[in-house]
């Protein structure tokens, strides 16, 4: 079993309420989102494992038992072009969870016409296999959102 922690710090939220009807739907795959605080902070590896994708506004560890997870930095901020991400990791590297993998600013990305929410996904997978999904709560960078077995 992995325990998939949240990069972020915020309030947990179902992908239901996420604004991206992609992510809502769990077309990705299932997951939690996090709505974090509106200043500036650093997102952190959400499991141990290799950055198989890294992107200014996105990245992807993959466990040592073939786990993906997705983090995505807010929703279509792809389209900052990097601006207000900087990016602490890289791909290839190995990383521990609780390390810091982007620094970035929610309230920027606000400031810029998008949402903040940060969609924390367990790709290829399907929601029957995870379990204890934290939402409606507080969480700290760090904290469980959710076990994948």
């Amino acid at each position: 079993m992995t325990t998939v922690s949240s990069p972020v710090s915020g309030r947990a939220i179902a992908l239901d309420d996420v604004p991206d009807p992609v992510f809502a739907g769990a077309m990705v795959g299932p997951g939690v989102a996090v709505d974090p605080p509106r200043a500036r902070t650093v997102a952190v590896a959400p499991v141990d494992g290799v950055l198989v994708s890294v992107h200014p506004h996105a990245f992807v560890v993959v466990d040592n038992e073939g786990h993906g997870v997705l983090v995505h930095l807010g929703i279509d901020t792809v389209q900052l072009n990097g601006e207000g991400f900087a990016l602490l990791a890289a791909k290839g590297d190995m990383v521990t969870r609780g390390q810091p993998v982007v620094r970035w600013d929610p309230a920027a990305v606000e400031e810029s016409g998008k949402s903040p929410v940060c969609p924390v996904i367990a790709l290829e997978a399907t929601v029957d296999v995870l379990s204890r999904l934290a939402t409606g709560s507080e969480v700290a960078a760090g904290d469980t959102l959710f076990d994948w077995k």
